[in-house]
């Protein structure tokens, strides 16, 4: 009998252990499922998410191919098409002390280009280096041959006529235009690559650059109190930039000035402001690089050469300021490397770029 109950009390002992277990185990449940959900500590707490910045100019993402596009630049006022659709735009000089532009485009789907005219070789070092598809309406003798041997990828209005149309309402030369869906989908039926991992060319950053800002600091001895004080450091040279004048022969002139509310610099062509053939609207820009080349006479044509490799001196200019730079290109197809006086690497502000590429002739005029 005695041993009949220390079984029963050690089985009621063994049962209790398994209910409290399993009534332990369910407590754990609901703090862990409920309350520990409801009042999570302080370590528990995630961070909010960044959202990461993303350039607005161009799409990084995306893998689409550049294409180049030849502007005509002796024409009048209100005929440009494209040039604020562009992310950057190249001006060179040409025969006579005129220029040309040569128009970037990507990521954007723009329906009226123009006027298109012919290629200058020294503007294929500068399609080459963001590894656009190029677009022209003839040639020079020099462009001809230097496209055949660059093995150039390019579209030639002369012969590929399908991407191309003539506004009937202007007079010939300076009257056909493009688009980039056509000179896409004629790229296509070349089979040339509307892909490319190596289209980016300039250094651009998503925080604002403000080039007055300082990039370090000094220590200097207050002449009135005498005691040590930090002053900051801005960038050599460092300009006011509301107005900018760019010589490119003795009567063209390309200048700026700075809209500050809007942060851009309206462009003028020859002190008349250079209008949108699309919106009617002034042409502006986030950021003007202006690249002093050396220049020669080729022929008795007055067609020009350019010295684009190398090295040489030049300005970057953005929100109201500038500060000198150099420019350094090692070959035709390399990518043109801008740098501040201590070496670093040049910082673009996320927008649309004017690339002056102007004669050693002449100098800027900054203030």
């Amino acid at each position: 009998m005695e041993r009949k109950k220390k079984k029963i009390t050690r089985k009621n002992i063994i049962i209790g252990i398994i209910f409290l277990i399993i009534i332990l185990g369910m407590l754990g449940y609901i703090y862990v499922t409920y309350i520990n959900k409801e009042t999570p500590s302080k370590k528990q707490k995630k961070e909010p998410e960044v959202e990461e910045k993303k350039l607005t100019i161009v799409d990084e993402d995306s893998n689409q191919r550049p294409i180049a596009v030849m502007i005509d630049n002796n024409i009048g006022n209100g005929r440009h098409a494209g040039l604020q659709e562009s992310y950057i735009n190249y001006e060179i000089i040409v025969e006579g002390g005129l220029t040309r532009i040569m128009a970037v485009f990507k990521d954007k789907d723009v329906s009226l280009i123009g006027p298109v005219r012919s290629s200058r070789h020294y503007f294929l070092d500068y399609a080459l280096e963001s590894d656009a598809i190029y677009a022209h309406y003839g040639w020079s003798t020099y462009a001809q041959n230097d496209i055949k041997s660059l093995g150039v990828n390019n579209i030639n209005g002369l012969y590929d006529e399908a991407p191309f149309w003539r506004d009937k309402s202007i007079a010939a030369p300076h009257n056909v235009f493009t688009s980039t869906e056509k000179l896409y989908a004629y790229a296509e039926q070349k089979n040339y690559n509307t892909t490319t991992t190596d289209w980016k060319l300039l250094n651009y950053t998503t925080d604002e650059v403000n080039l007055s800002d300082p990039i370090s600091t000094t220590t200097q001895i207050n002449p009135e109190t005498g005691e040590k004080e930090k002053v900051p450091v801005t960038r050599d040279g460092l300009l006011t930039a509301n107005s900018v004048v760019i010589p490119y022969s003795y009567y063209q002139t390309r200048s700026y000035t700075y809209d500050a509310e809007r942060k851009v610099y309206l462009r003028f062509m020859n002190n008349t402001p250079h209008i949108d053939k699309s919106s009617g609207q002034q042409l502006y820009y986030k950021n003007i690089i202006i690249e002093q080349v050396r220049n020669s006479q080729l022929d008795s044509e007055g067609r020009q050469d350019l010295d684009t490799t190398g090295s040489g001196n030049g300005y970057y200019i953005t929100n109201g300021y500038a500060v000198p730079i150099y420019w350094t290109k090692s070959s035709r197809s390399a990518k043109t490397i801008y740098t501040y006086s201590d070496g670093s690497e040049v910082e673009i502000n996320d927008g649309n770029t004017f690339v002056q590429i102007m004669p050693t002739t002449f100098t800027p005029t900054i203030s």
